[in-house]
């Protein structure tokens, strides 16, 4: 059977620059929510001599994820889901981000540990803004609700969103979902290892991805005062994701890495 790689969020950026990592020893299924993107990403590995196919899904609705466990396990043995599909906060409002980011997260992980088996890993792609939300405002009781009623985590989040002014809305919840996203990996990493999983999270900086560009007047500062000056190139992220699901890093799990260019490190 094949060697499946599911990359979420494969379209552009950093899944597709992953998928040409991974596509050298792997059947890739890339996923995504626009159809005509995901076309135009098959064909750009083929011309690498990829083999990949697409699945449109939207990881926050927990019946297209279902579809997409559904589809990916007729292909073969699922070797690796990279979860890469997000949302930034010029793409969405809070609501939007926390679906996305959160809960798609949470279904990510429900759905795919039914089906997944030994030796395979999950690796979601939170972000340095995880590492930035100040303690205070970081809602972790209310994390552990994601495992109880995800209805209702997904409230009281919003709630304690809604308390801020418009303009900051978006830009919190989405440090928040990432905070999360890194909080759940760990917290799933014993739950996977009884099965001889790993799952863990990879938080990158500021890379040249259509996202990153969107958020680019932003971050200039950052850069500036970082340890390597530079925006991340996408390659970069990629082999770094492509070490995590290997078999070199299979003492790796419960864990975030962080690879920011030292942009948290300089304060």
């Amino acid at each position: 059977m094949k060697q499946v790689c599911v990359i979420t969020g494969g379209g552009s950026g950093m899944g597709l620059a992953t998928a040409k990592v991974l596509g050298k020893d792997n059947y890739i299924l890339i996923v995504g929510r626009t159809q005509k993107k995901l076309e135009n990403a098959v064909a750009e590995l083929a011309c690498e001599g990829i083999e990949a196919e697409y699945f449109v899904c939207d990881v926050a609705d927990r019946d297209s994820v279902n579809e997409l466990v559904a589809k990916a396990t007729s292909l073969g043995n699922i070797f690796t889901v990279i979860h890469a599909a997000g949302l930034s906060p010029n793409m969405g409002n809070a609501k939007a981000l926390l679906q996305v980011n959160a809960i798609g997260t949470i279904n990510i992980h429900e759905a795919f540990y039914e089906v997944m088996e030994e030796g395979s890993s999950i690796i979601d792609v939170s972000s340095m803004s995880g590492h930035m939300v100040p303690s205070l405002i970081i809602p972790k009781k209310l994390y552990r609700l994601s495992r109880i009623d995800k209805d209702l985590f997904l409230r009281k989040m919003l709630n304690r969103i809604k308390i801020l002014p418009g303009k900051l809305k978006a830009e919190v919840a989405y440090a928040v979902s990432k905070n999360f996203v890194i909080w759940y990996s760990k917290t799933d990493a014993v739950k996977f290892g009884n099965k001889g999983m790993r799952v863990l999270s990879v938080s990158p900086g500021f890379f040249e991805t259509p996202m990153g560009e969107l958020e680019k007047k932003r971050t200039d500062a950052y850069i500036k005062n970082s340890a390597i000056k530079r925006m991340g190139h996408v390659e970069e992220i990629a082999n770094l994701l492509s070490f995590c699901v290997s078999d070199k890093a299979s003492y790796l799990t419960g864990t975030d890495i962080l690879c920011d260019g030292g942009c948290i490190a300089s304060g």
